[in-house]
């Protein structure tokens, strides 16, 4: 199985994710779910299997998240992702699907998890943040 990446290149983790990813040597597919978001049905499964409530998987800031109330506790899964498939702004990046299993890589490092080789050595991140992972140290 190949290693999917919902990529948004216009955030830090985001970038951060897909180069420790093709650090590790394997060069994923992207799929820039603003251009192409997934369905929702889709996107419901990558939630679940993440272990999110779609409530967690909503990103806040810089979208219309306020503007929209979605900060309603009474308001439902469905009326969740009513909100995301119309803005999928409100999507939280990145998420990363490999054989291991799917992650909202945030902080970026989340992703080592489900790498086929997480052992990618030393990585800086953009911000000059260096990950070390567990079994490099």
């Amino acid at each position: 199985m190949s290693i999917v990446i919902y990529h948004n290149p216009d955030c830090g983790t985001s970038r951060n994710t897909l180069a420790m990813i093709r650090q590790s040597g394997v060069d994923p597919e992207i799929v820039e779910y603003l251009r192409t978001p997934p369905t929702r049905q889709y996107l419901a499964w990558l939630i679940g299997q993440a272990g999110l409530t779609v409530r967690q998987a909503l990103r806040q800031k810089d979208t219309p998240y306020e503007a929209l109330g979605l900060g309603d506790t009474s308001l439902s899964d469905e009326q969740l992702l009513d909100a995301v498939m119309a803005h999928p702004i409100l999507i939280n990046r990145p998420f990363v699907v490999t054989a291991r299993g799917v992650r909202l890589c945030r902080p970026s490092e989340r992703v080592l998890e489900i790498l086929p080789n997480p052992d990618i050595g030393s990585f800086t991140k953009e911000d000059g943040e260096v990950v070390v992972p567990p079994h490099a140290a």
